[in-house]
Order: structure tokens, then sequence, then C-alpha cells
């Protein structure tokens, strides 16, 4: 089994030069698949038929001369992206036989570039948690500690590539979706920009696949190294064809710079609502000593950073306001009527996000307005700086938690509590105003869990957070195998 653990970069190599095929490395993923994925529950489903004949036809694709950007490479689909023929249930119990049509963009765009479809990795229930695990599928453990989550709600995709399932994955990223089960699992992920890459076919059944534009959320590419976040975002890249054209294509503006000593970075391990956790803020400063020791410019304040607490309320505003939409009549009035009762002088993140069930849509659109003025402070800090380092959640992974409601749940910082919802200002730091920003591997706790911690970037100059993540991962290392 002398594959599963490399880079698709590495393996499109090896499939040039005929070192290795598809079929190969296929069966060696499902092997290892057969044999590891009890103890981690992250393949939920399995579609192996269709992925041994998706490596035989790249094999003879390869034979014929052709080359595509993944040919032969086997990969995962997180569970909420529609696959023709397999269940999309998002982890809801009354969908568990729901079975699209046709293809999700994502998965149609995955099979164009030649990849090889292993199956869909577990999510929680309607991917409403930082935790994966559902009534249908059970949960995902933490492949370096069972007992720990492995993040939501791409937890299935990081535990996935984290024990070898596969050299890439697809994933989606409201919350921190993609970038908090990267850091719990040890692995990279990509938040890319808001529009970035098309959304159709990610979409809750039994709803139908319509070229929606969403606000916040973004679908990405999730793999083991920096470089491989690039090839598939390659991939993924573009609006959709059904409101854009099909020969519309997107171009990305290259990296701001090459060499690591070029880069201006401002770093943030502080946030004004929440505590960083030691484990974290260790992991921040070790980037922040990396960089500073190859000569980068590195600052610690900025009067140009725009205000984390405003940002962090108005984020909870928004995604709230978008998700109670879906809520029954009688829970949303009943919302509504909490809400009323609150003192008007209670501004607590629990407050805010209880008003935002109810959000009047004068109320979204001065939220919206209030968001704009953000992009615009990001914009100038942006002419200041490339890039922002800080933490993806306050936290390690910690043990799984599946007791009560999202709002009655707990985080232990260092040993005191705050509300679990509280934790995600950090992940809004970067979805808020729709900006970039690629999870990276930053060591290891003193419990040995994986500490990561988030790179953002300006609005669409994508590929500048991800050539740093390439740097950084040849100064400090990436990916390591779970012990």
């Amino acid at each position: 089994m002398k594959w599963s653990l490399l880079s698709a970069e590495s393996l499109l190599a090896a499939l040039r030069t005929g070192e290795v095929t598809s079929m190969e490395l296929t069966e060696e993923a499902i092997a290892r698949i057969e044999r590891e994925d009890k103890a981690i529950n992250a393949m939920c489903v399995r579609d192996f038929d269709n992925a041994r004949a998706a490596a035989q036809a790249a094999d003879e694709a390869r034979a014929r001369g052709e080359d595509l950007p993944l040919l032969g490479i086997p990969v995962t689909v997180k569970e909420s992206y529609d696959m023709a023929g397999t269940p999309t249930t998002w982890g809801i119990p009354e969908h568990a036989n729901y079975v699209p049509g046709e293809d999700a963009v994502q998965v149609s765009r995955l099979k164009a570039a030649g990849a090889v479809i292993l199956g869909k990795t577990n999510v929680p229930s309607t991917l409403r948690d930082i935790q994966s695990f559902n009534a249908i599928y059970g949960t995902t453990n933490n492949p370096w500690d069972h007992d720990r989550t492995s993040g939501g709600s791409s937890g299935g995709s990081a535990a996935a590539l984290a024990s070898g399932f596969g050299a890439l994955s697809i994933g989606s990223d409201l919350a921190g979706s993609l970038r908090t089960p990267a850091h719990f699992c040890g692995i990279y992920a990509h938040k890319p920009t808001l529009g970035l890459a098309a959304t159709r076919g990610m979409v809750a059944p039994p709803a139908p696949a319509l070229p929606t534009d969403l606000d916040l959320a973004v679908v990405g590419p999730m793999a083991r190294t920096a470089r491989d976040l690039t090839l598939l975002l390659d991939v993924m890249a573009g609006p959709d064809p059904l409101t854009h054209g099909v020969a519309y294509n997107v171009t990305l503006p290259p990296t701001r710079h090459e060499r690591l000593s070029d880069f201006r970075v401002l770093i943030i391990e502080d946030h004004p609502l929440i505590p960083t956790s030691a484990a974290v803020r260790a992991g921040v400063n070790r980037v922040a000593e990396a960089l500073v020791d190859e000569g980068v410019r590195v600052e610690r304040h900025s009067p140009l950073l725009p205000d984390l607490t405003e940002a962090a309320k108005l984020y909870m505003l928004l995604i709230l306001s978008t998700a109670a939409a879906s809520l029954p009549i009688e829970v949303y009035e009943q919302e509504r009527i909490r809400a009323a009762a609150l003192s008007a002088d209670d501004q607590s993140l629990d407050a805010t996000r209880l008003r935002a069930i109810g959000l009047s849509h004068r109320d979204w659109v001065e939220a919206n307005n209030r968001r704009e003025l953000h992009r615009h402070g990001w914009r100038r800090l942006f002419a200041e700086f490339d890039a922002v380092v800080c933490p993806i959640t306050p936290t390690p992974a910690f043990p799984h938690n599946h007791d009560g409601e999202l709002q009655d749940r707990h985080i232990d910082i260092d040993s005191v509590e705050y509300p679990y919802f509280d934790q995600l200002v950090w992940a809004g730091v970067a979805t808020m105003p729709g900006l970039p920003a690629t999870a990276i591997p930053a060591g290891r706790s003193p419990e040995g869990l994986p500490v990561g911690v988030q790179l953002i970037g300006p609005m669409f100059e994508d590929r500048t957070p991800l050539r740093l993540a390439e740097l950084l991962e040849e100064k400090i290392g990436g990916f390591e195998m779970p012990e």
C-alpha cells in the first residue's frame, strides 16, 4: 500500500510515466477503506463498482494518449452533493431514500477532469453542525482520536483524506465547514471567494438543483497538500454554465508574490468575543515565527482591520436570517416572540442570533449595506497586507458532543465553558465579507491533536493565500499521518 497517502500531484506524475495505473490506485484505495473505515466511518456511501469502471476508462484514455487535470485520481465527494444514482440525504432521515437523477455541477466537473469517484463522505444533519453525525449514517470519528469529532460539515471528507481514502475531496463552507474539519484533522482546505465556484446541485433534498447565487456559502477543495488545493480549485472554479454560458471561464489574478520573504502578513490571535486556547495560539505563533524567520513583514496590529465585534454580529444576522427561511412557520413564530422579549441592552451573540431569525427585509438590507462597508475596509487593508493569519476555531478537535440542541451546548476553552455557537466567529471573519481563506496545518496540541490556521486573502485573489500555504508547507511542514 504505497500510494494512498501521496499527493494527487505525485499520483498524476506516476500515472503519466506508467509507474502505476488508475485501477491499481483505485483498488488500493478501496482496500484501505474496507480495512480501516469501520473505525472512522467517513465513507457513508460507497460507489466502488462505478469507481472501478471509471478507473478502467481512465487507463484506456491514457493509453490512447489522452490527459486531463485529474485523469485516474481517486477522490471523494461530500454527501451533500447530488451524484446521479447515489443517495443525497444531508443526513435527514425522511430523505434517506432520495436519489437525484443528475450530477451537481462540481461532480460533473470532477468527472470531466477524469477523476475516479470512490463515494460520498459523511455530514451532520442538514449540514448545521461543526460535527459530522446523523441518524442515517452515524458518527464520523477523528482519525487522530476516535473519541473526538472530525469537524463539520465536511467532516467526513477531512477524515477520509487524513485516513488515505482518496487523494482529494470536495466540500462546502458556510460556517467554517471546509476549514474547521481541515484544522481538526490536520489537512488542507480552501474556502474560495464567494461566487467563484458554481454551487448548483449542492442542495438539500428534495429541492430542485437550480443555479442559485448563495449568500455566504461556497464550495471548495480539500487535500493533503497545498499544491493539490490549487489543482482541484482550477477544476472547480467558474460560474454555472446555465447562467453564464458554457464557454465562460474565470481567470483568477496570479499570486501577488512567489517568494515567502516578499509577503506582508497581519497576524491576529485574539478575538474580542471569545478566547483563543493556548494550543491554537501556539499554532498561530508557530506560523508567525516562521514568517519572521524568512524576513516576511509581519504585523500584529493594524487600524485598517475591520471591527471584529461588528463583523461577528453581522455574520450572525446574515447566516441565521437565511437559515430561518426554512424553519417551520410555528417554530419561526415562536422564535420571533422570544426575540421580541429581549432587552434592548442585550447585545450578546446569543441575542443577535435570536434577533436574526426574525430579521425583516429592511433590516437585512441594512445589514448587507454594513457588510459592503466591511468589504471596503478589507480592500483598504489588503492594499497594505497580502494575507491575514488567524485561528479557524478557538480549540483543537473536541470530544463528541451530541447532547441537546445546538443552542444548548457549550465549548470548553482551557477549562472555561462558552456558548457552542460562539466559536463560529473565527469562520465568519472570512465568510461574512466573502473572502478566500486557506486552512493549513500548523502543528500539534500538547495532546497530539492537529492544530490549523487560516490564511485570509483579498477577494478573488485566491492564488495569493494558496501560494502562501505552499511556501509555509515547505517551511514548517504539512500533513502528517495520524498516529
